[in-house]
């Protein structure tokens, strides 16, 4: 904030009003002279000088022309207000001298012109005038030698009441201005407090709104524009006019009536806020009451308003349900193969203490134990691979030989499709290059494709088919199993999602086989196609580009 009118160094300000109030007083100045000569001159009023018609003519005629250029030509410049000062100076104190004598009333004019230099010249200002009627003075003795003791003494008393009075104006206009100095300094500092306090506000990324005691908005980040999705002015408005809340059970929630009844800082986290196209989202919102010093209340009782802190949780929320979810599910496959694992040890022992049970019938129970252990094993795996590549953990590339990599696919699951008496097939083009990846996020996949493949088929075969087109290479397995609907196939990559189909039921899982595997196809830069059709198989592939080839 910038005064609009002038500032002088040391002095008080110089109101643009306070120049004209004494532009028209001033006009009245030759009046009251030339009222009071005549007064003095048909003794009505006693004087003990004595004036004569020329003195009086003359100085009124100067008074007169001096007032009326001050007011028709006000000052522009410091160096024509000083002289038209010492004008008014040089004529009041030859007023004084001729006309009035120095201890007569229009010592009070002398007094008017000391308090104005101090306001245009600071000290300087005050030290001269005073200085000019210690002048006066003197010449008012040394000139009318006749006087006598007691108008002597009383000039003497106008001095130093002339004296006193300047020194008083400087005591009060030095404190105005530790004061006036004090305050801007205070200002400066609050100032700087609210800039930084909406610096921080500003910068944060909850959502803050200030409301006053009826619920209007007067203060708000941008992060509230963000939040609630808009460009409009929300200062104003009635915070339940701009947002508008629901709880769990979807009845309406009045953050304004929530704020009434507060007494201290209240959060919530069952919210949510609906936005124009009908996409909803959850909200923690936070509300206090602001308390200052100043108070509607003598007491402190009452507040000045609220302050409304509100934050989206929509995927913090969402991930608390997952992660519950994941909990849920993991502890009851876990629970699975470790009570089968458990049980199926302990038959062991007590069948290896009858010595009519044979090793056929303790291998098979064993080997029963031993399936659930391969099982934890292969979760705990899955699991594992999940958790870098949600985590984004980078694994080291290297050239990979896709033919090598093939054979070592087929021969690891080779004998597990002769178990289940399914024809495992590996299909390769005679020409294949290299391609550079993560060997472990590969294989992962790959693996994940096969185990699927091998699960669900009950009869006829698996295939792994490996092509090289353009500058691609293409992987490939396709089996002849139960097949996937086309409503699943749009969630099977989805975590924990295992489809309704009885069939399906039947085998174990955690539904986070694909799930793994699209997160690892984006960790290698693949896409996942996949072609089924429900009883009649399906195929799961994707490529990479061919690695060298120009």
């Amino acid at each position: 904030m910038y005064n609009k009118h002038k500032m002088y160094k040391g002095g008080p300000s110089y109101k643009p009003f306070s120049a004209f109030i004494f532009r028209v007083s001033i006009l009245f100045l030759p009046i009251i002279f030339a009222v009071y000569g005549i007064l003095v001159q048909v003794d009505v009023i006693n004087s003990t000088h004595e004036v004569t018609n020329l003195e009086l003519l003359l100085i009124v005629s100067l008074c007169s022309c001096l007032s009326i250029i001050q007011f028709a030509l006000p000052s522009k410049s410091n160096f024509e207000s000083a002289l038209k000062l010492i004008a008014f100076h040089v004529l009041i104190g030859v007023y004084l001298v001729f006309i009035s004598g120095v201890s007569s009333p229009f010592v009070a004019f002398w007094l008017i012109l000391a308090v104005i230099s101090y306001a245009r010249f600071a000290e300087l200002g005050l030290q001269l005038s005073i200085m000019g009627y210690i002048s006066v003075v003197a010449v008012n003795i040394i000139y009318w030698k006749e006087l006598n003791y007691a108008v002597i003494t009383s000039e003497l008393l106008s001095l130093i009441i002339i004296i006193l009075t300047g020194l008083i104006i400087m005591s009060f206009s030095k404190s105005q201005k530790i004061s006036r100095k004090e305050l801007n300094i205070s200002k400066a500092q609050e100032s700087l407090h609210r800039d930084r306090t909406l610096t921080i506000v500003n910068n944060l990324s909850d959502a803050v709104l200030s409301t006053d005691m009826d619920g209007i908005i007067r203060v708000y980040n941008a992060a509230s524009l963000n939040l609630l999705d808009t460009n409009n002015s929300l200062n104003g408005h009635h915070i339940d006019e701009v947002i508008s809340l629901i709880d769990q059970n979807d009845t309406p929630v009045s953050l304004f009536k929530e704020c009434k009844k507060l007494k201290t800082v209240i959060k919530r986290d069952d919210l949510n806020y609906t936005f124009s196209d009908g996409e909803e989202i959850r909200l923690e919102v936070t509300y206090s009451p602001i308390r200052s010093s100043f108070s509607r209340s003598k007491k402190g009782e009452t507040h000045d308003g609220y302050i409304i802190i509100m934050r989206d949780i929509t995927k913090a929320k969402s991930l608390e349900e997952e992660r519950d979810e994941f909990i849920s599910v993991i502890s009851h496959e876990l629970r699975t193969p470790l009570t089968i694992a458990e049980g199926t040890i302990s038959n062991v022992q007590l069948m290896m203490s009858h010595p009519d049970i044979t090793n056929e019938m303790l291998k098979d129970s064993i080997n029963v134990a031993h399936d659930q252990v391969i099982f934890l094993a292969n979760m705990v795996n899955d699991l594992s691979t999940l958790s870098r590549a949600e985590r984004g953990v980078l694994a080291d590339t290297e050239e990979i030989d896709v033919r090598e990599l093939a054979h070592k696919l087929y021969d690891k699951y080779h004998d597990e499709a002769v178990k289940k008496q399914l024809q495992l097939d590996l299909d390769i083009s005679p020409i294949l290059g290299k391609v550079k990846t993560s060997r472990l996020y590969l294989e992962e996949l790959l693996q994940n494709f096969i185990t699927n493949a091998l699960k669900y088929t009950k009869e006829g075969s698996v295939k792994i088919a490996i092509s090289q087109k353009d500058d691609q290479i293409e992987f490939s397995v396709k089996d002849s199993g139960i097949g996937i609907s086309k409503t699943d196939q749009d969630k099977i990559f989805d975590k924990f999602y295992r489809s309704e189909d009885y069939r399906t039921r039947e085998t174990g899982g955690t539904g986070l086989g694909l799930y793994v595997a699209s997160k690892l196809s984006k960790r290698i830069g693949a896409k996942i196609e996949v072609k089924s059709r429900l009883n009649y198989g399906s195929t799961f592939s994707f490529k990479l580009p061919k690695f060298g080839d120009k």
